[in-house]
């Protein structure tokens, strides 16, 4: 942390303390930027952009600017909370070729999602999530019965889970993973010290089940028993 000049809309101009960001939004690499700038209006102090600071990235291969939000802790506007910093150059998350094979469409919705969340849309892309979980399984399902493609596109996730998954490991985290997916649609969460990481991190943990048994399958058809 450092005192950084602020000019305020009423003319005051103070140095004050506040929290600097430690990654650049544009090329991801951790730094201490350096200010350039920052500006407070007082008629926003109650808003997530009261502040808005501009700063300068360190890294010598970016060097680029980005404008910095906080919002007040209090009615004088005299300390902040950062909040985010845009704009943003977005990442994609990388699927392996087993996934990306499996369901192309659960890594259209996924990234869809992580784009929001980026964007700081952390209300809406929990739902996003949600969908792109039910298109994992759901394909993962018709995959494996093909013969059953019509009766799991019909079924409640839940279902298809419960019915159709054999692997003890899959349905184990799959299960846990729609009851947080289906907290983020919900108008009152069941699973309150749960969050949007948590969620993230049970479609990480179904999507290492579903590879493992994908190559599992193909090492024993390539090395066969008996041979």
């Amino acid at each position: 942390m450092e005192a950084i000049n602020i000019l305020y809309d009423s003319g005051l101009n103070r140095p004050l303390v506040i929290e600097k960001p430690d990654m650049c939004p544009l090329c991801h690499n951790g730094i201490d930027p350096i200010a350039i700038s920052a500006f407070c209006n007082n008629k926003k102090w109650n808003k997530d952009d009261c502040l808005q600071v501009v700063y300068r990235c360190t890294k010598k291969e970016c060097r680029n600017i980005f404008i910095s939000y906080y919002s007040a802790k209090d009615y004088g506007c005299g300390s902040f909370e950062y909040k985010h910093s845009k704009p943003i150059n977005k990442k994609e998350q990388n699927f392996t070729d087993v996934i990306k094979g499996l369901s192309p469409n659960f890594c259209l919705i996924y990234n869809q999602s992580h784009s929001a969340e980026q964007d700081g849309l952390a209300e809406i892309c929990g739902v996003g999530y949600r969908k792109a979980l039910e298109f994992l399984v759901k394909d993962y399902l018709i995959k494996k019965n093909p013969e059953k493609e019509e009766e799991v596109k019909a079924k409640l996730l839940g279902s298809c889970i419960s019915e159709y998954i054999t692997s003890e490991n899959i349905k184990k985290i799959a299960r846990r993973a729609v009851w947080l997916g289906n907290d983020e649609t919900h108008y009152v969460r069941k699973w309150e010290g749960k969050d949007l990481h948590d969620l993230k991190r049970l479609i990480d943990i179904t999507i290492y089940w579903m590879e493992a048994e994908k190559l599992t399958e193909e090492a024993e058809t390539e090395m066969p028993d008996g041979i």
